[in-house]
């Protein structure tokens, strides 16, 4: 599985991207390979700020639904709105192209107290 070394994780298999006080946030291989083929993904949170470990989503796939948790507060300012009509880009691309949200960091350091790669990766395994 592949776990990119400049994303960070949570225990809950989201990835985030922070650039500046921007992240882009999405769940990680492992979260898409476990759940199976992804067919709707439904964030609600646009314009809200949430705290950290709020729910921000679901993804539904064939057999569940999940929730979706912010690994640091902040503001959603975005949803990628491709997944609207390809939820698959999740399970195909879950790190560039499969992409959930962007919002405005609170705190951008908070983001340096999630898992790195390596310690996700063994969480994981």
């Amino acid at each position: 599985m592949n776990f990119p070394a400049e994303l960070r994780y949570t225990k809950d298999h989201e990835w985030i991207r922070l650039e500046g006080d921007t992240a882009t946030i999405g769940v990680t291989d492992f979260a898409q390979h476990e759940l199976g083929d992804i067919v709707y993904v439904d964030i609600t949170t646009i314009g809200k700020t949430l705290a950290e470990g709020e729910l921000f989503g679901t993804v539904e796939a064939v057999k569940t639904v999940s929730d979706l948790f912010l690994p640091v507060a902040g503001t959603v300012t975005e949803a990628n709105t491709a997944l609207e009509k390809e939820p698959e880009l999740v399970n195909n691309d879950p790190y560039e192209k499969g992409w959930m949200i962007r919002m405005k960091v609170s705190d951008p350091a908070a983001v340096q107290a999630l898992l790195d790669s390596a310690a996700y990766a063994a969480m994981v395994q």
